[in-house]
């Protein structure tokens, strides 16, 4: 079964995000690190919360796993990942993990 993780990068009040760093600089290392066990990735930035509402999110992060052995590599892969969080935002990232229904 395929299975997702989705890192979501709330806006509040007191935090921020570096969009350049992440992408030029965060993604490549998420590739580096934990890529090989990733059938795909989509980064989504947050531009609006409905009509004529602000974003809830930063930015979501989606990978798509085979399975759940390449999930838990992946996740075992992903310490420097995680460390480099500080470098881009000092929001605290969501992570859901869910099944692929589509």
């Amino acid at each position: 079964m395929r299975l997702s993780l989705q890192v979501l990068y709330p806006i509040t009040d007191s935090t921020n995000f570096d969009y350049d760093y992440y992408l030029t600089r965060h993604m490549p290392l998420v590739g580096e690190h934990m890529g090989v066990h990733i059938e795909s990735t989509l980064v989504t930035k947050g531009v609006a919360g409905g009509p004529d509402a602000p974003p809830g999110f930063y930015a979501i992060a989606t990978m798509i796993f085979a399975d759940q052995a390449a999930l838990d590599s992946a996740m075992a892969a992903s310490g420097p990942v995680l460390a480099d969080i500080p470098n881009y935002t000092n929001t605290t990232p969501q992570m859901l993990v869910g099944e692929v229904a589509g």
